[in-house]
């Protein structure tokens, strides 16, 4: 038994370094920089709340968090129902698996590119005189080009949902594929109708892909800076942007501040997530 036991810490090993420089470390790293004190030239290990302080007393920091907590729950719900629509069609109307291999890959060739480039291919569809705006104007159905379809909230939630939509679909489509189609069968058997069989026999049984994909989407979105900053024309702001505008300036602790209260907040939903449903034992 000792044996076994000295076995499994040395299998643990190598992940556990792995981890602890890569990950714990860098953390503990950022919450230590977060209470040193920076002035306008320079910055220097010190012990303080200054910057929690000025954070959490900014009305600012306050609406930018707020805008950040909006369009993340616009992205989650947009991607959630697009993603579990595409995920549900692969599985269960797609009757081999050889076609419902080659539709999985036709939705991730898209993904293929560089997130910057499949970003700003947007711009000339949604500006003034892109194609959207010039294809509503010459059905006669607008008079003069919409201009919130770019550098808006609007573009931004667009972006996000385009950006990230395969993380949503990738857990629902594997966790549909693992559903035993005789309990669908069974569900048929007994009068159940397809919005019962839905929301009784798929949708409980597909909760652990959902709150994997949610948690991708969430963490991702959250974090994002560049899809906000290019898509709202630097009009928008969210925590990421905050961090990256203290990063260039320079302002350090006020930046691992910042990130701190992100990293907080993502554990504090993706906690709240998890107790809805316990991953580990529904897989």
């Amino acid at each position: 038994m000792r044996r076994d036991h000295l076995n499994s810490w040395l299998l643990a090993t190598p992940l556990t370094i792995i981890l602890t420089v890569f990950l714990i470390l860098p953390i503990l790293l950022i919450v230590a920089v977060s209470f040193w004190t920076a002035d306008e030239f320079s910055f220097r290990p010190d012990f303080q709340f200054g910057n929690y302080e000025y954070l959490l007393g900014s009305a600012v920091a306050w609406k930018v968090f707020g805008l950040t907590m909006l369009m993340t729950g616009i992205v989650w719900a947009l991607t959630l129902v697009i993603g579990f629509t595409v995920a549900y069609f692969l599985a269960f109307h797609v009757r081999t698996l050889k076609w419902q291999m080659v539709l999985f890959l036709l939705t991730t060739i898209p993904f293929w590119t560089s997130n910057i480039i499949r970003m700003i291919s947007w711009i000339p569809l949604l500006g003034k005189n892109g194609l959207v705006n010039q294809t509503l104007i010459g059905a006669g159905l607008i008079d003069q080009p919409i201009e919130w379809l770019l550098y808006s909230s609007f573009s931004v939630c667009l972006a996000f949902v385009h950006l990230y939509t395969l993380f949503m679909v990738v857990p629902i489509f594997n966790t549909m594929m693992r559903i035993d189609k005789s309990l669908i069968e069974a569900a048929r058997d007994a009068g159940a109708n397809g919005f019962q069989i839905l929301t009784n026999v798929i949708l409980p049984l597909t909760k652990p892909g959902i709150m994997i994909g949610s948690i991708f989407v969430v963490a991702l979105v959250m974090s994002d800076f560049v899809t906000t900053r290019f898509m709202s024309g630097s009009q928008l702001a969210n925590v990421g942007r905050l961090i990256s505008n203290d990063v260039g300036l320079l302002q350090y602790p006020s930046a691992a501040a910042t990130s701190v209260i992100l990293l907080i907040t993502v554990l504090l939903i993706i906690g709240a997530m998890l107790r809805i449903v316990d991953i580990r034992k529904e897989l």
